[in-house]
C-alpha cells in the first residue's frame, strides 16, 4: 500500500503498509473521515514521524490517543496548535518543566519544536473521532505503532523512552533497559500527575542521558 510519510520511516515501516490488518485500518480510516468528524486533519495523520526521521529520533514521548476537541490535535501526542488553549495533561508537563529546568511555561503549546530537535511525539492510536475519546483503539493503530516502537528499540541505541501512566508503560515493556534509557512515571493527567509524575524529573534526566552519550540536549 502507498502510505504518504517521511522516506525514512515510509522505508521501515512498508512492511507494515503490506500486511492486511494495515489494510482493514485503511478503510476503517477512510471511511471514518468520509462520514463524520475525525481528529487530527488527515494531512496530519502522520506529521510526528514527518517532523522527526527515523534517524533523527533521540527521544520517545508515548501518548494514547489524539485530542478529541476541536482545533487541537495535529499529529503530535500532547501538543496543540498555536493559540489553543492548554490541555491540563500540556499543563503539567509544562509545570514540571519549570520545576526541574527553571524554564517559564511557554506562551505556545505546539511541540514541534521538541519534534524537530529528536523528540518523536508518538500516539499509540493516530486517529479519533470528534468528541469521543478511544472511538479508533483496537482498530490496528495498537498493532502499527507497537512495530515503530520495535523498530526504534531494536535498530537503535541511547533513546530515551518516556512512558507516563500504565498504558504507556505495558507498550514499552519490551524495551531493551540495556540499549535505551526508559523513564517511567504517572501520567500528567490531573487525575494523576500529584502521584508521581510532578517532581520525576524526566527531563533533565533525559538530557543528562543525552550528553553522556554524545549528543545535544533537548531545548525543553
Amino acid at each position: 500500500m502507498e502510505v504518504r510519510i517521511e522516506d525514512s520511516w515510509k522505508a521501515r515501516l512498508q512492511i507494515e503498509f503490506d500486511k492486511p490488518y494495515f489494510d482493514s485500518l485503511t478503510q476503517f480510516v477512510r471511511g471514518e473521515y468520509a462520514s463524520t468528524t475525525v481528529y487530527p486533519p488527515g494531512r496530519e495523520m502522520f506529521a510526528a514521524f514527518d517532523a522527526c526521521p527515523f534517524d533523527n529520533v533521540r527521544v520517545v514521548i508515548l501518548g494514547q490517543d489524539p485530542y478529541h476537541e476541536p482545533g487541537q490535535a495535529h499529529g503530535l501526542c500532547f501538543s496543540v496548535n498555536d493559540g489553543v488553549p492548554f490541555p491540563p495533561s500540556l499543563v503539567n508537563i509544562f509545570k514540571e518543566i519549570e520545576s526541574d529546568l527553571g524554564k517559564p511555561i511557554p506562551s505556545s503549546g505546539n511541540l514541534l519544536r521538541w519534534a524537530q530537535q529528536g523528540v518523536l511525539l508518538l500516539n499509540a492510536t493516530l486517529t479519533v473521532r470528534a468528541h469521543q475519546a478511544g472511538s479508533h483503539q483496537n482498530k490496528g493503530w495498537e498493532t502499527f505503532t507497537d512495530a515503530v516502537i520495535h523498530r526504534l528499540a531494536d535498530e537503535r541505541e541511547h533513546i530515551v523512552f518516556m512512558l507516563w501512566g500504565s498504558y504507556a508503560q505495558r507498550k514499552g515493556a519490551f524495551i531493551d533497559r540495556s540499549k535505551h534509557l526508559v523513564l517511567q512515571s504517572p501520567h500528567p493527567s490531573p487525575l494523576s500527575a500529584y502521584r508521581g509524575f510532578f517532581g520525576n524529573k524526566h527531563f533533565s534526566r533525559t538530557n543528562e542521558y543525552l550528553v553522556q552519550h554524545g549528543y545535544n540536549p533537548i531545548d525543553w
